[in-house]
């Protein structure tokens, strides 16, 4: 084709033309470059923010080969910049290297747009050397590739790096930021490094982030996490403004430690400033009034938290479930199941176990046995929650039967199986059985540091009426506490043994173990088997002046006991009218017993009066109201009472005692003539009896005569 100067007159130039020609009409090579390269890399740009990353790099090839013409290094950045964040978001590292390498031939790689671009790929992928490799070389001065990296750290758990890296960047001359201080203000609460901790709050204090809500934040979180608390609320109490995160942090810190006076407190006024409140808060206050036993507050929490639209999480439902365990309350543990089913909850472990723990708790072992045959696998956990549910209704046979097959089954018990189930040895006086768990604990490995298992064993003993054997047991522990001290003081006090027992209760205040309310009961309650009425008085004014400790209805029923035994039944009668408790039906039948046995019969028929204004159940008072009147021959006051339980529905139950014959417990009934052995029984019952009143011992005719016409 001719070129254009051939279709000219040989007189003019091309030159001369093109100055006629109107500048709009003139496209220059700069002008169509620049436009082409404005295009590629908003389509590298939109590749790449859709996660086209294929189409982004050929782009880019396409946009370097225009950009290297015009040495648009500026465009290149940028392009480059969108292709790393592009291959981290993405976890594409081999894409990412290729970049990285791209910068380096360029010799951008230290450039301030693409350094914390390449520390956030490298730190995505955990390659924290890189990424330190990459921050150190770069000499860059602003504390954002820094605040990456020392964020990095905190997140994979390297707080000592974290700290150092801080350090580091003061050692540089460089000024930590707002974004700086949270980083590390976390890793030197996860460290527990309280020195350095307060040293960088020493930088914060004057610095312009004192006052960032993230950086307070943080401070308190530190403070709360180094058991610092008072500190943390101090920082807390000082903050201008108050977010949701400030709330949780120092409501969480107080919760660590156990406050939960004032984690509650806390609650309230956060309810009261209206700041929203998350599930975790929820969760933990609900779940505080749950460890301090205030199980209708944690279900009325769980309550409000459905009514305000907040859907019950797993931890929800464990709280809930927990209450309803506590509380035997049946119908609302149902309705936690039925959430459970519904929100796909059931089939979590955690929530399986509660369920199983509350249902034998609500006595509905049916349905928990249920439950837990339900289950494929069982772990220690399962086992402890069904088992302990047994002991709970001391049911120590089937107990004893699941323990067993848990150990076939090549399931370890942990020293929360054997807790659970040792009490109930102790409870039921089961010798055979807790020798038994005695041999396994020593036996096995694991269990020689749980105080709470050789508690249960010294109990267990003593109970039995093996009090020489639990002696020799507590004197080997090398370890004791007041509930050591308090089963042998209760085995003394069952045998009788009141001198002993007080001996044993002064030993323990000079090894300087505060008694508890506990101890206080067993040695009262030993004064009064053994008649130490002087001790017993001694002891429950000590109760109050030395330890401290207010006195609750059981030790006033003790002091009742003891004054009746003795027969001081005006003492008896004064701590029963004046104490700070409505007496029970209990305390009304000891001292009636000591009415009878001392023949005050006025008092007495006082002490029945008030007991049968109580319409008690237990058949056992009613008989002992009985052979009162007896004693006195009032027969018609005797009349009354039978009609009174005919009216009340009451039955007296024949007398039952339960014997370990070796295999496990059998009953024995009065008059009972099921048992296959009865012709055996009831021959060897003869020769008690023969050999009883050949000892001297007689039968009262007349106790014997009341209880058979109350069941006439």
């Amino acid at each position: 084709m001719p070129s254009v100067s051939s279709w000219l007159p040989g007189h003019i130039s091309l030159s001369h033309v093109q100055k006629f020609v109107p500048k709009k009409w003139k496209i220059g090579e700069n002008n169509r470059t620049e436009s082409m390269v404005d295009t590629l890399l908003k389509t590298l740009k939109e590749f790449a923010c859709q996660g086209h990353l294929s189409e982004a790099f050929r782009t880019f090839s396409s946009f370097r080969s225009h950009t290297v013409a015009s040495f648009s290094f500026d465009l290149t950045i940028q392009a480059l910049s969108s292709l790393l964040v592009s291959s981290t978001n993405l976890k594409l590292l081999p894409e990412g290297k290729q970049l990285h390498a791209q910068a380096i031939s360029l010799g951008l790689e230290e450039h301030p747009a693409l350094v914390p671009k390449l520390i956030t790929l490298y730190t995505s992928f955990d390659l924290l050397v890189d990424a330190r490799t990459i921050t150190e070389i770069s000499n860059f001065l602003h504390p954002l590739p820094w605040n990456l990296l020392i964020s990095s750290y905190v997140r994979n758990g390297l707080s000592k790096e974290a700290i150092s890296t801080f350090q580091r960047i003061l050692n540089k001359g460089i000024r930590p930021d707002k974004f700086t201080y949270p980083s590390i203000l976390k890793a030197c609460g996860e460290q527990l490094d309280v020195n350095y901790g307060k040293v960088v709050h020493s930088y914060i204090d004057g610095s312009s982030s004192e006052h960032n809500i993230f950086v307070q934040n943080a401070l308190v979180s530190m403070y709360g996490k180094f058991g610092e608390i008072d500190a943390a609320r101090k920082i807390f109490d000082k903050m201008p403004d108050k977010d949701t995160v400030s709330w949780n942090t120092i409501i969480s810190g107080y919760a660590s430690k156990g406050r939960w006076i004032e984690a509650f407190e806390l609650f309230e006024d956060m309810r009261k400033d209206g700041a929203q409140i998350n599930l975790l808060t929820w969760n933990t206050i609900a779940g505080g009034c749950l460890r301090t036993g205030n199980f209708k507050g944690t279900l009325e929490l769980l309550s409000q938290m459905r009514t305000g639209g907040i859907p019950l999480d797993p931890v929800a439902v464990l709280i809930g479930l927990g209450a309803c365990s506590h509380l035997g309350i049946l119908r609302v543990g149902r309705q936690f199941h039925g959430l459970a089913v519904r929100s796909c909850y059931g089939s979590l472990d955690n929530v399986r176990n509660a369920l199983i723990t509350m249902y034998a708790r609500c006595n509905n072992l049916m349905h928990a046995h249920v439950l837990f045959r339900l289950l494929e696998a069982k772990s220690v956990i399962t086992w402890n929650s069904i088992i302990s549910g047994y002991a709970h209704w001391d049911r120590s046979d089937e107990a004893s039967f699941l323990f067993r097959e848990m150990l076939l089954s090549g399931v370890e018990p942990n020293y929360v199986t054997i807790a659970s189930i040792l009490p109930l040895c102790a409870r039921v006086a089961d010798l055979q059985h807790g020798r038994e768990f005695h041999c396994y604990i020593i036996k096995h490995e694991g269990f020689e540091d749980h105080l709470l298992l050789w508690n249960a064993l010294v109990d267990t003993y003593a109970r039995s009426g093996k009090v020489s054997t639990a002696k020799t047991l507590f004197y080997l522990l090398e370890k004791k506490d007041v509930i050591t001290y308090t089963s042998l003081i209760a085995g003394y006090g069952i045998q009788g043994e009141g001198k002993e027992a007080i001996e044993l209760f002064e030993e323990m205040i000079r090894s300087d173990i505060e008694p508890d309310h506990v101890a206080m009961v067993a040695v009262l309650s030993a004064c009064s088997h053994s008649g130490l009425v002087v001790q017993g008085q001694i002891l429950f004014e000590k109760m109050q002046t030395i330890y401290g400790l207010a006195p609750h209805l059981e030790h006033y029923a003790c002091m009742v006991d003891l004054y009746g035994r003795a027969g001081l039944l005006k003492k008896a009668q004064e701590i029963i009218t004046k104490m700070p408790y409505a007496p029970t039906s209990a305390m009304w039948a000891t001292l009636i017993g000591a009415c009878r046995i001392h023949g005050n019969t006025y008092m007495g028929e006082w002490a029945a009066e008030k007991l049968l204004e109580m319409k008690p159940q237990n058949s056992g008072y009613y008989v002992l109201i009985a052979n009162m009147y007896a004693a006195a021959g009032s027969w018609t006051k005797l009349a009354k009472v039978r009609t009174f339980m005919r009216d009340l529905g009451v039955r007296k139950d024949p007398g039952c005692a339960w014997v370990d014959v070796g295999g496990g417990f059998s009953p024995f009934l009065v008059e009972d003539s099921s048992s296959s052995q009865t012709n055996e029984i009831y021959v060897l019952l003869g020769g008690l009896i023969k050999q009883m009143k050949d000892a001297g011992y007689v039968a009262c005719a007349d106790s014997t005569m009341e209880e058979e016409f109350l069941v006439e």
